[in-house]
């Protein structure tokens, strides 16, 4: 029996990349919204602490998605790395400062420690909006002549990966907003729930704006959502949406700790999902697809034993460390 290696592995690196973004995704909203949060209160500490547990471990997935499009797509990495070489680094900056403000934080004097939030804040924002700025840069399409960028430096700044970048940051919002609800008590719930409410009305009116525009860019877009077989995604999608949003909504109303929380990441799958559609079969858009992205079939077949072991192992960690960690968190740092 054959498989399909190279579709197999996109499909793991789409799972690679969707980890990433549904667990780092909630603690750099927490560090968006930290200038949010009024400084004498207390309520920081609870919030850094709420991710304190978990969020290198978030990160493993990045280094998954990333290596494995080095090692297995190298094509489509010589590709995307030139095309995006600013955002990507910037993102990188983002979270290098935020990793090194979460380490000095607590090691700071009171004077200095408000430079330390604002690090963590400034880096949240950075590496959030850098990160939507390369999907709007994708989905735009990158110009590609014998198998290598053909484009300018500056090709992946327009309006639109303005907009997937800005989406993205309330979109993370959303995310840290609903993970404080589902960790926190008091008041810095409160204001969490009142976030909650405020960034998921944000992030549902992007969604419809980027869900207009996108099939402006290319026509295949269009094709592919309103044309054939796929029509039923382009019907079946808005309706789970609509039904993930009324979850979030009325969870908050009726506060609910959880429900918000899996709403929201509900949401974000959702979208993941339209995107997957729009891109297959295409690695890097509009010209090169899986297969032709794709290393030699050896390369494959090695690769794929290491990732079969690894890749359960990491997952087996992460449900691990947010099953130590479950709970509310207070003021002290524990978990009750």
């Amino acid at each position: 029996m054959e498989f399909d290696l190279p579709l197999i592995w996109a499909a793991i690196i789409a799972f690679a990349i969707l980890a990433y973004v549904s667990l780092d995704g909630f603690d750099l909203g927490v560090g968006i919204l930290f200038p949010l949060v009024p400084e004498k209160s207390g309520h920081r500490d609870v919030m850094m602490n709420s991710v304190a547990p978990i969020w290198d471990g978030n990160e493993t997935w990045l280094v998954l998605g990333g290596g494995g499009l080095l090692a297995v797509f190298p094509l489509a990495y010589a590709v995307v790395l030139p095309a995006l070489y600013l955002p990507i680094i910037a993102m990188l900056l983002g979270l290098i400062f935020r990793g090194v403000a979460f380490e000095f934080r607590w090691r700071a004097s009171a004077r200095n420690r408000v430079w330390w939030d604002r690090s963590f804040a400034f880096g949240s924002l950075l590496a959030t909006f850098a990160q939507g700025v390369c999907l709007g840069a994708l989905i735009q399409g990158i110009e590609v002549v014998d198998r290598s960028y053909a484009g300018g430096c500056l090709d992946w700044l327009s309006p639109f990966s303005i907009l997937t970048g800005a989406s993205l940051v309330v979109g993370y919002v959303l995310l840290g907003a609903t993970w404080l609800v589902m960790k926190t008590e008091g008041e810095l719930q409160g204001l969490a729930r009142k976030f909650a409410m405020v960034s998921g009305v944000g992030t549902l009116a992007l969604i419809g704006i980027v869900s207009i525009a996108t099939p402006f860019l290319d026509a295949e877009y269009h094709h592919r959502w309103f044309e054939g077989g796929n029509l039923v995604f382009s019907i079946v999608v808005p309706v789970l949406l609509a039904i993930c949003a009324a979850v979030l909504f009325l969870g908050l109303k009726r506060h609910h700790d959880i429900r918000p929380f899996f709403a929201a990441h509900g949401i974000f799958l959702l979208c993941y999902i339209g995107i997957g559609i729009s891109f297959y079969p295409r690695m890097v858009p509009p010209d090169i697809t899986i297969w032709a992205a794709a290393a030699p079939e050896k390369s494959l077949h090695f690769l794929i034993v290491g990732t079969v072991v690894l890749v359960p192992i990491i997952l087996a960690y992460t449900i691990y460390s947010y099953w130590v960690f479950r709970g509310k968190v207070d003021k002290s740092g524990g978990y009750h």
